[in-house]
């Protein structure tokens, strides 16, 4: 019998360090422990046309069942390719024609620290560290992982088009935008400032977090962010974001540049169909491919797309061959200033990502088959919330813009009944290795626009679609639909005419101060999201409910209910959510 300095405090006998090699060295050396009984065919086995279709039930693994080591491996790389896409894209377009126009070396360093940021950052989240003395935790504790948010590019591009215009940042004669470094380093000052909100916001009444940010408020904001991020890439479908003409009747300019091997007028046949066969691609995964390849579909039409352009010799490779063999954070940097116009807008932003994150945290705990009531529940919230704020601190000291929790990879999880952390783990070291070696990013960067172009569209449109999951899950009673038509009529007008108060928020003077608010403003109105939310928060708020009416389930109750667990699961949202 165990003596009482052999017992542990779980009531289990005390393991010495002996058997903690022995364990280790087992988990590495034996069969069951390397591949398991798992019926790997399942992952593979497509669905073909003409052929009956067997039902199949993978074993499910739980948060922290012991998971066969090949099988950890080929799960967490399903998860790093289902969010690879939506990865890279934010620093695709933040540092490329349609953002600040950065130099290829610079350009390439942003999508290879995002992928490096996305996986450290993801390990912070799933690790659940408790802050010593209260509380509090930081992480969630799930195969939760975060990346870089769609939400700002909204906001970015909209920044960065001011800052040409004020002269913030530089152009040519011709008033072709020049590279402006100073413009993203910027956005990322303005965005660690601004994500000490959201970490502050923490520490507030979650049952006033959610009377004033209900999804009657989040819903069409998440919508509008995803339509209005389908125009560019839309404009990415016909040849690139900087060579969209000003009318049908313009000269259409070479895409991507007179000087490109394969160079055609913008909205050539050539490029749409370049993108129609990502889209295509994409669709007959879901149709046909098998489960491994279904949640990272949008990979694979990337993929696919880009090896029909090299045969066509679209592709631009003097960028691959100058990479580096190697990258990491802090390679390059860029100065920090606070761009008080950015200030609003990006509060607007963190706001609603905390309120993504809520809903993406629920979904993760559903289908992970966690409870969702109860104290530990509301501490996996709060510690991802918080999480979410220091990654997307962190991630602005690391030189790339602001990051959410992923929901997309909710998706892999019930596709493949796999909720263990290890996956997860091993899903954070492929992101870390495809982003140190930079030839990868380089590769990625070199993509034609066309090609990204389709790949983008079906991501943006999942964001749209996320926002509408949202309001599908609020009581449409006389007073909601009353919010959700005011403030959606304002949001979504302003998302088709970004410029209608420019004219409004116009000074010529020379009080620089007043200059500045109203380019704040502008940046404010210019953005049909961030109008829809305000305006959907002051509604809210002074509309009274009417008796018959039935109260939104976040403002009645701050625990998840069946209703809160759908928001946004099986959704593709960023964060924020995402692809």
């Amino acid at each position: 019998m165990d003596g009482p300095d052999q017992i542990g405090p779980d009531h289990r006998p005390k393991q010495t360090i002996g058997d903690k090699v022995y364990r280790l060295v087992r988990r590495f050396t034996t069969r069951e422990s390397l591949i398991g009984d798992y019926d790997y065919a399942y992952l593979f086995t497509p669905r073909l046309p003409f052929t009956k279709a067997t039902r199949k039930s993978a074993p499910f693994f739980g948060l922290e069942d012991r998971v066969p080591v090949l099988l950890a491996l080929i799960l967490g790389l399903q998860h790093a390719l289902a969010m690879l896409a939506g990865v890279i894209s934010p620093p695709i377009l933040l540092g490329g024609s349609s953002g600040v126009n950065l130099d290829n070396e610079l350009y390439q360093y942003l999508v290879s620290t995002s992928l490096i940021v996305s996986g450290l950052l993801s390990t912070l989240q799933m690790l659940r560290l408790h802050i010593y003395g209260t509380k509090y935790y930081i992480g969630t504790g799930l195969l939760s992982v975060v990346g870089t948010s769609f939400s700002t590019i909204t906001v970015g591009t909209g920044a960065f088009s001011q800052m040409y215009k004020s002269g913030y940042c530089p152009v040519d004669a011709e008033g072709n935008r020049l590279p402006c470094p100073q413009g993203y380093g910027a956005l990322l000052a303005t965005s660690c400032l601004c994500s000490l909100l959201e970490i502050g916001l923490l520490f507030m009444n979650s049952r006033i977090i959610a009377r004033v940010f209900p999804p009657l408020v989040t819903g069409p904001t998440v919508l509008l962010i995803g339509a209005s991020l389908i125009k560019s890439g839309m404009q990415n479908w016909g040849g690139g974001t900087s060579c969209v003409p000003a009318s049908s009747t313009a000269t259409r300019p070479m895409c991507p540049s007179d000087s490109a091997p394969h160079a055609l007028p913008w909205g050539s046949p050539e490029f749409i169909g370049l993108g129609f066969l990502v889209f295509v691609t994409i669709i007959l995964c879901e149709r046909f491919g098998p489960p491994i390849l279904k949640s990272c579909s949008v990979v694979v039409g990337l993929l696919v797309g880009s090896i029909v352009a090299a045969a066509c010799n679209y592709f631009e490779d003097s960028g691959i061959t100058a990479a580096p063999v190697a990258s990491f954070a802090w390679v390059h940097t860029f100065p920090l200033k606070i761009y008080p116009p950015l200030i609003l807008p990006l509060m607007a932003l963190f706001i609603v990502t905390m309120m993504e994150s809520i809903g993406d945290i629920t979904a993760t705990c559903d289908v992970s088959k966690l409870e969702v009531t109860g104290a530990t529940f509301d501490s996996r919230i709060q510690g991802g919330v918080l999480g979410n704020g220091l990654t997307c601190l962190l991630a602005g000291l690391m030189t790339i813009s602001p990051m959410s929790v992923f929901a997309q990879n909710n998706g892999v999880i019930a596709l493949t009944k796999c909720a263990n952390r290890t996956a997860g783990y091993c899903c954070c070291f492929f992101l870390v290795i495809m982003g140190i070696f930079s030839k990868f990013a380089a590769a990625l960067v070199a993509i034609p626009s066309a090609v990204l172009g389709g790949m983008t569209t079906f991501l943006f449109s999942s964001v749209a679609i996320s926002g509408i999951r949202i309001i599908s899950t609020i009581d449409f009673n006389r007073r909601n639909r009353f919010i959700l038509t005011a403030s959606f009529s304002l949001g979504m007008g302003i998302t088709l005419i970004p410029d209608w108060w420019s004219y409004f928020f116009s000074y010529s003077g020379d009080n620089h101060a007043l200059e500045g608010l109203l380019d704040a403003v502008d940046l404010v109105m210019e953005n049909g999201f961030a109008v829809c939310a305000i305006f959907g928060v002051f509604l809210n708020l002074v509309l009274p409910e009417e008796p018959d009416d039935v109260a939104p389930v976040w403002a009645a109750n701050s625990n998840a209910s069946d209703d809160d667990r759908t928001v946004t699961e099986m959704t593709s949202v960023q964060g924020e959510t995402k692809m």
